[in-house]
């Protein structure tokens, strides 16, 4: 019997193997849910260990397993992880993942990699495919409250997915770390840093929050009528806000509906303030092209918690680039397997 083989990838190798190639990540990402439209994806809903188990938790661990059908076909799973201590520790990420990909009829591992990067990507590609859907016609300011990682990619995604952005206002409590993402895209667009995030949000066709806040941050107050808002986390805005929407187009809503009062919207429904009736999933949008903007006031928001699939869609690309260009380390999960 053959060695079952395993490609290790670390971060470097995903690196070398695309991961930054935005446009890419991009396409992938609306192909992604294209496919969850269709059926051909089962994307069960994540799994998380808090610790402690607790609001007020310092580090949780989720898992996320996929099988992706149609001309993919491959399974695989995302053991996603995020620490507030990493936050205080300098030269550590906050969050750390891995992925692992599978032969989906022989169940053999196939693929090990470091899935920090993927996560990042993704993260912000989902808020691009939705921008370039849902975002007011002729966009021209965005606001992005956080300066971290996927506000990173955030710029990445927004000036690959609407055309017409001319200026970028990105708030940060930290100025000096607004200024710093700033200046990696200096001579690509426009970006004012700011620490005032009322100034920020005033008057921005679209506003876009990245942070790890556990209450509402933006005012309701400072959003325009026409504006697309995209809540990357759970808290960010105001129950006003959700309320006002003419839709609510999401990632996942099975998946955020059983976070209960931990997210906006479902705890909205919960509540019975908030219709059913007006939420999206992403997926819907996509697939049928539709046109949820019919005049010029009309606000919207998208709300993402992140979806497993799209991780293993993308991994499943870094790895057929790394075979392709003889990148990683190969390693076998057995010499000989015993006790069968």
């Amino acid at each position: 019997m053959r060695k079952p083989e395993i490609l290790f990838l670390k971060q470097e190798d995903v690196i070398a193997a695309g991961v930054k190639n935005m446009d890419k990540i991009l396409e992938l990402t609306e192909k992604t849910f294209n496919m969850l439209s269709k059926g051909e994806i089962n994307n069960p809903s994540k799994t998380m260990t808090l610790i402690p188990n607790c609001e007020d938790w310092t580090s949780y661990f989720m898992s996320m397993p996929v099988h992706i059908g149609g001309d993919i076909n491959v399974a695989g799973i995302k053991w996603a992880a995020e620490s507030m201590e990493n936050l205080k520790t300098p030269g550590m990420p906050y969050g750390i993942d891995v992925i692992l990909l599978s032969d989906p009829t022989t169940v053999m591992p196939f693929a090990i990699m470091d899935g920090t990067l993927i996560t990042a990507m993704r993260t912000s590609a989902s808020a691009g495919v939705a921008a370039k859907y849902l975002a007011p016609k002729n966009s021209e300011v965005a606001c992005l409250v956080g300066a971290g990682v996927i506000g990173r990619t955030m710029i990445m995604a927004l000036m690959s997915s609407v055309p017409t952005l001319n200026e970028i206002r990105l708030v940060d409590l930290d100025l000096a770390k607004a200024q710093a993402l700033a200046d990696e895209f200096e001579g690509q667009i426009k970006i004012i840093p700011m620490d005032n995030l009322k100034s920020g949000a005033s008057d921005a066709d679209i506003i876009a929050t990245m942070t790890t806040a556990r209450s509402p941050i933006v005012k309701d107050s400072w959003i325009k009528n026409n504006a697309l808002v995209i809540q990357m986390s759970l808290y960010e805005i105001e129950d006003e806000t959700a309320l006002r929407a003419k839709k609510i187009v999401v990632d996942n809503w099975a998946q955020l509906k059983s976070k209960g009062t931990h997210a906006v919207f479902s705890k909205l429904v919960d509540e019975n303030k908030l219709s059913e009736e007006k939420i999206i999933e992403l997926k819907d949008v996509t697939s049928e092209k539709l046109q949820l903007r019919n005049s010029d006031d009309e606000l919207i928001i998208f709300g993402s918690h992140g979806v497993g699939s799209l991780d293993i869609m993308c991994a499943n690309y870094i790895y057929q680039n790394a075979i392709k260009n003889d990148i990683g380390t190969k390693l076998n999960l057995w010499d000989k397997p015993i006790w069968l």
